[in-house]
C-alpha cells in the first residue's frame, strides 16, 4: 500500500501544478497500476535487484507523469490548459522528446561517474561479503539482533 501511494506521488510530481482534480485523479489511478505491474515484471519476472523498486516506481511513474502531462493539462479535464498554438499531439512530441533526453543524458553520465568511482574503488563487494551481510562484512556490526 505504501509502495502505491509512493507511485501515485512520483507519477503526478512531473505535472504537479499543471493539473486539475479529474486529471490528479486519472494520473494517480494509472500510475498505481502500471507502477505496480513494473514492480511485477522488473522484481519478480526479470530478477533484476530493484532495491525498494526505486525504478519501477519513481523512473516508471516520472516517465508516465510526464507523458501524461500533454493530454491531461488540457482545459477539458480541469488541467491549466495547453499553450497558444500547441495541440495534445505536438505537446506528447515534446514530452516523450524531453524523456528519451533524459534517459540517454542519464545513462551516459553514470556510466562516466561509475567509471570513474571505479579507478578508485571497487564496486561490487565480494560474494563472500554479500553472503556474510554488509553490517557485518563492511561496519564490523550487525543491524539486527538476530
Amino acid at each position: 500500500m505504501a509502495t502505491g501511494m509512493v507511485a501515485g506521488l512520483a507519477t503526478i510530481t512531473p505535472a504537479s501544478g499543471f493539473f486539475g482534480v479529474q486529471g490528479a485523479l486519472i494520473i494517480g489511478l494509472s500510475g498505481g497500476v502500471l507502477c505496480y505491474l513494473a514492480v511485477d515484471l522488473i522484481r519478480i519476472k526479470m530478477k533484476i535487484d530493484d532495491s525498494l523498486d526505486v525504478f519501477a516506481v519513481h523512473g516508471v511513474g516520472g516517465i508516465l507523469g510526464t507523458i501524461l502531462c500533454a493530454a491531461l493539462m488540457h482545459g477539458g479535464f480541469g488541467g491549466v490548459g495547453l499553450d497558444e498554438g500547441a495541440t495534445v499531439t505536438s505537446q506528447l512530441k515534446v514530452q516523450i522528446y524531453a524523456v528519451i533526453v533524459t534517459a540517454v543524458w542519464t545513462i551516459i553520465f553514470s556510466y562516466l561517474i561509475l567509471k570513474f568511482i571505479s579507478i578508485f574503488i571497487e564496486l561490487r563487494v565480494t560474494e563472500d561479503q554479500e553472503i556474510q551481510g554488509l553490517d557485518n562484512s563492511l561496519h564490523g556490526e550487525s543491524g539486527y539482533n538476530n
